[in-house]
């Protein structure tokens, strides 16, 4: 039953009229770059739109591309341009990997033009859709000088986990941690359960099961089902067999139609079939029940495997995965309608954004927002097998895939999944050691990566106050005050800057650590698109601070002290493998022997602050006082004086 229950850089045209593609226009504010003009966005959704695709399977006109290949060999750049812009527009499904080159040199083109943007979008197409004809490490050492967003922008999460664990006893505003809850012995059985759906309201929740056998003679063999349970006041209630849908075929993977009304799901190995799987539908009975199913109908159904669908917000368009030929790769993901005379129309392909040459599935349509989720395991970001994206519509436009982020995606698949109309919880199927059998189902919190809202950005650089220079190594993390929703943390690129995108018009702390300099903390409201470009004090390995000033003869510490004191305590925490010594200094006046007591009185009541109010372990701090012993400059003047009075600061790598 393949891939049954078991189981894309650019921008995707609809490649139907407004009225018949029966999708709503993204009603959130998204854009494809946010820093490129209304101009730009639209040549390059006019360069992306690919009428084509769904039209023709292969375009090619010699004539044309005898005058692009002359123009190129004689570095004609201004006068090729525009003739590979156009004749790359004409693209049908085969010129993607068999044409690839062509990709790459417009890429190039763009690139040179100044137009960033569209160069990326175009060396991702490249990577997508590679087969052969391009030299692919060019293509992947040319991209990384361009801004994109890559797996290593995220800090592995089991040291930011501890690095939090280990500063839990200081720190009061700590970033929330998702914990994957198993849905329990009510939902999940001893053999594999998965491919969750829920019902509008999210009352019901519909899964496959492995838990029904047949028997064929002295053998048993496995047969996957269709289950249901609802929930009643915050509980899932022991989940029960779809009666009139289960039969002695295999069902899975099905939808509720935001009426309530319908039910598609996936039927394999029926003899009414077209293929090895198929979509069939069934209606909502008067009794609360569901009629015989019926299949969809050959006009949506192919010979091959036809699985995994998701009603959208209109009930009238249906998403579903494929293995039919003539897509991009292994598995695609397709779209029908419902035309004028209420029937389902041929299929579409989703088009070169969302699939590549890899495999696309189980496409899942937000009930709230006009947002659509996938998996996919040839989309370019990338933490396991499989992972889970998300992608934008606007005017039409299909935006480039993104990941959710490592808070959901692991080092294996994730697939077979649903989210709650408010956006609050992740239902799908995880396994132990990331192996395919005996699946359970569990929830997850939503993360930021994951909110369809998250369309606001946030942008920033971290600088040293003194050189101006960008720090590089250091970990930024975005905390929400207002709802708890968990971000992933990110380090800073080599330039110093970091980028997130968030929910709009909530209220965030951002915290950047790092052993190069000293924590910065800040509360903000993010209000539309927000920059963020500070400049802090970079930590040397001897530092001084000039509010470190006791009062003359005197020991005790001062309050003006505590700001700088609180910096140490926060950089020792962020860092617990460097330890502190203390220097205290004195000036020349009066007995070297109180000198050398006060210095020492002054070094060990620092200490002491540290080790109370940062629950510093006091073997990673050392104090030392060394009187007048060890002055800066001569002493001539009183100026003299005070520069060798002083306190430093030693950090040390244990």
């Amino acid at each position: 039953m393949k891939f049954h229950l078991f189981f894309c850089v650019l921008l995707l045209f609809c490649a139907l009229p407004e009225a018949q593609c029966q999708l709503r226009a993204v009603s959130e504010r998204v854009s494809l770059d946010d820093s490129s003009s209304i101009a730009q966005q639209k040549r390059i959704r006019k360069l992306i739109a690919f009428p084509n695709v769904n039209k023709i399977p292969y375009y090619q006109d010699k004539k044309k591309l005898q005058s692009i290949v002359k123009l190129a060999k004689n570095d004609k750049q201004e006068a090729l341009y525009p003739q590979l812009y156009q004749y790359v527009r004409e693209f049908g499904i085969d010129n993607f990997y068999k044409d690839n080159q062509l990709l790459w040199q417009l890429a190039v083109l763009e690139e040179q033009k100044g137009d960033t943007l569209a160069a990326i979008l175009l060396y991702k197409l490249v990577l997508k859709h590679y087969r052969e004809g391009v030299n692919l490490s060019l293509v992947r050492e040319q991209i990384k000088k361009l801004p994109v967003e890559n797996k290593d922008d995220y800090v592995p999460l089991k040291y930011y986990y501890e690095l939090v664990e280990y500063r839990k006893e200081i720190d009061t505003l700590r970033p929330p941690q998702g914990v994957y809850l198993n849905m329990g012995t009510e939902i999940n059985s001893n053999a594999g359960d998965y491919g969750p759906a829920l019902s509008p309201d999210n009352s019901t929740l519909f899964f496959t099961t492995k838990r029904n056998v047949i028997k064929q003679g002295l053998k048993e063999r496995e047969n996957e089902d269709l289950m249901y349970s609802e929930n009643e006041s915050g509980y899932w209630m022991p989940a029960k067999a779809l009666e009139g849908i289960n039969s002695p075929y295999n069902e899975g993977s099905a939808t509720v139609s935001p009426d309530g009304n319908q039910l598609v799901f996936t039927r394999c190995g029926s003899p009414d079939g077209q293929g090895s799987c198929d979509l069939f539908i069934s209606d909502r009975t008067e009794d609360g029940g569901w009629s015989t199913a019926r299949n969809i109908g050959k006009a949506v159904n192919s010979i091959y495997w036809d699985s995994h669908p998701s009603f959208s917000h209109s009930g009238d368009t249906l998403f579903f995965s494929s293995d039919r030929l003539g897509g991009f790769g292994m598995t695609d993901i397709y779209f029908t309608y419902k035309n004028n005379d209420g029937e389902w129309a041929s299929p579409k392909n989703m088009g070169p954004v969302i699939n590549t040459r890899g495999s696309e599935v189980s496409p899942f349509y937000h009930p709230a927002h006009d947002v659509l989720y996938f998996s996919s395991n040839g989309q370019l970001l990338n933490f396991g097998e499989f992972d889970i994206y998300k992608s934008y519509r606007l005017d039409n436009i299909w935006g480039e895939p993104q990941n959710i982020g490592p808070l959901v995606n692991g080092k294996g698949s994730e697939f077979y999944f649903t989210i709650d109309s408010q956006s609050q919880n992740l239902y799908y199927a995880r396994s132990v050691e990331d192996k395919m059998a005996n699946l359970d189902l569990y929830s997850f919190p939503l993360p930021m990566e994951a909110q369809p809202l998250a369309t606001t950005y946030l942008k920033g650089t971290l600088k040293n106050e003194e050189t101006g220079e960008p720090f590089s190594n250091g970990i930024v993390s975005i905390i929400d005050l207002d709802n708890g929703v968990e971000v992933a943390p990110k380090f800073l690129r080599a330039d110093g800057s970091f980028e997130f995108q968030l929910i709009n018009n909530n209220n965030y702390l951002i915290v950047i650590q790092g052993d190069e300099f000293f924590r910065l903390e800040e509360i903000f409201f993010l209000e539309g698109d927000k920059e963020i470009h500070r400049k802090v004090a970079s930590v040397n390995s001897r530092l001084k601070f000039e509010n470190m000033k006791f009062d003359n003869g005197k020991a005790e510490l001062k309050t003006s002290m505590f700001a700088d004191l609180d910096k140490m305590i926060d950089f020792l925490l962020d860092n617990p493998d460097f330890k502190l010594k203390i220097e205290g200094h004195t000036d020349s006046d009066g007995d070297p022997k109180f000198n050398l007591d006060l210095s020492q009185r002054r070094a060990d009541a620092i200490k002491a602050y540290l080790v109370e109010f940062g629950k510093l372990d006091k073997d990673r701090i050392e104090a030392i006082g060394y009187g007048s012993s060890k002055p800066i400059v001569e002493e001539v003047t009183e100026q003299d004086k005070q520069l060798n009075r002083r306190v430093e600061f030693n950090i040390v790598r244990q």
